[in-house]
């Protein structure tokens, strides 16, 4: 008897994310494995935004607050990129690796010698405060167009440059493991300024306490102005799409004003709105100098501009709406 040879059924296509316009700030609780590209795309393709960008990566090994703006709100994010942070990590002592986290290869294991409360301290306020820090090998940062990080596994050497970074807290948070002759393990609190690599930190940690170390776990407790966040999970996001959908989804955003909470602001008049719609400066005179929040007589965002050292106020990033805010002003002076 011939049995038929039935083919294989033919695979499901994925179907394509229709994109769309779509405008806000999610306060996203990476999960662990993800780089933060990556975890930038799920959310995107969830929310169907056609335009989304991350303000600050955090490593794969790392959890914790990514905030992600997507459409107009993706303008404000250079803005939230040199915002202060708050980390909580933990250092495993007597090992270096090569990336200066747990994921890195071995470089050099060293015996943790008796240390106490005391010496961890003075160790910790040697790095606090306005430091020379030298960033890791393997970092997102460029030189020649390419990252760091690409060169390195390459096997090329690698000279980082120190530069200045503003260190505001590195604080001991339990040291019970080390001390009970356990694991040799510090819980640490970090507050940092922009460009502050928190495994740097740990690394020089290490070579004060005179063993080395690294990196064991590492998370993102808030990014300024989101001292308290709400964050939101993937499976969180998945599930509720799943059960009450896209409308509901769309409610875990914030509005772009929420990221400028605590920037300087300027108050506009329609008219004065119209002009700056078409790109035209305002004489003022305004205050403070400097980068500056523009909004519209009903507190609305229309975009970030310039304050003059003579008050001068001119447009730098306008808001789509800002233009459609000037068209309603020209109808109605029409």
């Amino acid at each position: 008897m011939t049995i038929p040879n039935n083919p294989p059924a033919p695979r499901a296509k994925r179907e394509r994310t229709v994109f769309r316009k779509l405008d806000g700030i999610l306060l996203f609780d990476k999960p662990q494995g993800l780089s933060s590209n990556q975890a930038l795309q799920r959310v995107r393709h969830l929310f169907r935004a056609d335009k989304g960008g991350h303000t600050g990566s955090l490593d794969p090994l790392a959890t914790g607050l990514l905030p992600v703006c997507f459409g107009e709100a993706t303008k404000i994010a250079g803005g939230l990129l040199g915002a202060r942070k708050a980390y909580e990590t933990v250092a495993r002592l007597g090992i270096t690796t090569d990336t200066e986290d747990a994921e890195g290869q071995l470089l050099r294991e060293r015996p943790v010698p008796a240390l106490s409360i005391a010496t961890i301290d003075a160790a910790l306020r040697q790095l606090t405060g306005m430091i020379s820090q030298r960033p890791p090998i393997y970092s997102a940062l460029k030189r020649g167009g390419e990252p760091m990080y690409a060169k390195a596994r390459r096997g090329e050497v690698i000279e980082m440059e120190p530069r200045q970074i503003e260190v505001h807290a590195f604080d001991l948070l339990n040291a019970a493991d080390l001390l009970d002759d356990d694991e040799p393990l510090l819980r640490l609190h970090v507050e940092c300024g922009s460009g502050t690599y928190v495994r740097s930190l740990v690394r020089d940690l290490g070579e004060l306490l005179g063993c080395g170390a690294h990196v064991a776990e590492l998370r993102r407790l808030w990014v300024d102005p989101f001292r308290e966040p709400r964050m939101w999970t993937l499976q969180g996001l998945e599930e509720l799409l799943a059960q009450a959908g896209e409308r509901v989804l769309e409610a875990c955003l914030l509005p772009i004003e929420a990221g400028m909470a605590s920037w300087p602001s300027v108050q506009v008049t329609q008219a004065q709105a119209l002009r700056l719609s078409h790109g035209q400066p305002l004489h003022g005179p305004y205050r403070p100098a400097g980068q500056v929040v523009m909004l519209d007589e009903h507190g609305r965002c229309l975009g970030l501009g310039e304050v003059d050292a003579e008050g001068g106020l001119r447009p730098t990033r306008l808001f789509r709406w800002a233009s459609a805010t000037g068209m309603l002003v020209e109808k109605s002076g029409s």
